[in-house]
């Protein structure tokens, strides 16, 4: 669609991910991101930025077939250095600025129903130089509020946590800009909330649009599993063809159940609710999973347990292991038989071979000895 064939995604990976073995934003980074890229080619976007601050190759052979599957092109933007939430739009700006087409710029990290089409004619309609997607929350005092001119969706100022209420609408990470805002952000770290956004509203020139359905950020793996949730009830909601009909499928169980049509389910496993299970994945005997993603390629061998857990490509579960309470394993992760990993945020490439029934951190493999950093101390480290 002329106008609107460039998108720039803001993909911001936390920490734990900037560190090279870290896995546990990316989750929701990277997954949401594929739901937004299908929401933006039917918006009409035909060009697509990510803007990435560590080893871009690590996600080339899964976009090569998303661009094949979408007809799409996809970009990186790679930083050097951190430019903050701004500064990567003056680095793409070869891309951004190319003609005069308006652009979407996006957070991967939330989840929402994308309504991308309307948000497209809205910002079009008022003939402005931006337009922010805004959401309704219950407690705005844990947020930055965005408040408008009575009547009217100018923006008219930005107030950090309020303490008395001005309003209940927060910044929900999505944006469309015209190309002139680049004349307003230097290739240098720079905030688009503080820096940016105040400039534009101070010109009247910045506008809010109200995000319906749910909303969500997901880049934390809790997070992610709630985000999961919404998302898997909004498409019950609509009657989504997407979603395992459990008619035809005894092993559903509770509904909200989304299944790649090449993933290999046992009859006899139960599944659900709110279960998502990628590509290639497969699910043994008398398996019971529920509030949980298996991601591409994992295997669940017969009768685990697992529930309010991420299991990651190409990882394997064993049999008669209970796997609970936000355990996160990242690529290629090995889980032996019998076992019970509570809470365990496990990095690639490594092996659990006795129970972990405290929350820990699995960073990296010692002889025989795990080496374990419980959560607190990590967060210390970052």
């Amino acid at each position: 669609m002329s106008g609107y064939d460039v998108s720039y995604f803001e993909h911001s990976l936390g920490p734990t991910c900037r560190d090279g073995e870290g896995m546990t934003d990316a989750y929701g980074c990277w997954v949401d991101s594929l739901h937004q890229i299908e929401a933006l080619v039917k918006a009409g976007v035909k060009d697509i930025v990510l803007a990435v601050n560590y080893r871009p190759e690590v996600m080339v052979s899964v976009l090569k077939k998303t661009e094949e599957e979408f007809g799409i092109n996809i970009h990186f933007s790679v930083e050097t250095e951190p430019l903050g939430t701004a500064g990567p739009l003056a680095l793409a700006r070869e891309i951004l600025g190319k003609d005069d087409s308006p652009f979407f710029v996006l957070n991967s990290d939330v989840t929402c129903i994308y309504p991308f089409e309307a948000f497209r004619d809205f910002h079009i309609a008022h003939k402005c130089e931006g337009s922010i997607m805004v959401t309704k929350v219950a407690e705005p005092s844990a947020y930055g509020v965005v408040v408008t001119k009575p009547g009217s969706t100018v923006i008219d100022r930005f107030v950090e946590k309020p303490v008395e209420f001005v309003g209940n609408r927060i910044n929900a990470g999505i944006y469309i800009f015209n190309p002139s805002v680049l004349d307003r952000i230097q290739l240098q770290p720079t905030s688009i909330e503080k820096e940016v956004f105040p400039a534009i509203a101070a010109d009247q020139q910045l506008h809010s649009f109200d995000l319906p359905g749910f909303w969500m950020d997901v880049g934390q793996p809790k997070d992610y599993l709630s985000g999961t949730c919404l998302y898997l009830s909004h498409l019950t909601s609509t009657h989504s063809p997407l979603l395992t009909d459990p008619k035809q499928n005894k092993w559903v169980y509770g509904g909200n159940v989304l299944v790649d049509p090449s993933a290999e389910i046992d009859p006899t496993a139960v599944i659900g609710p709110n279960v998502v299970i990628g590509p290639d994945a497969k699910i043994g005997r008398g398996v019971r999973l529920q509030r949980c993603v298996i991601l591409s390629n994992a295997t669940v061998r017969d009768h685990a347990w697992i529930a309010n857990s991420i299991i990651g490509w190409n990882s394997n579960v064993g049999r008669w292991t209970r796997v609970e309470n936000i355990t996160v394993l990242g690529d290629d992760v090995t889980i032996k038989d019998e076992l019970y990993v509570n809470g365990a945020s496990v990095l690639p490439h490594k092996s659990i071979s006795s129970s972990i029934t405290e929350p820990r951190i699995v960073m990296c493999k010692f002889h025989s000895f795990n080496f374990l950093i419980d959560r607190d101390l990590s967060r210390a480290l970052d």
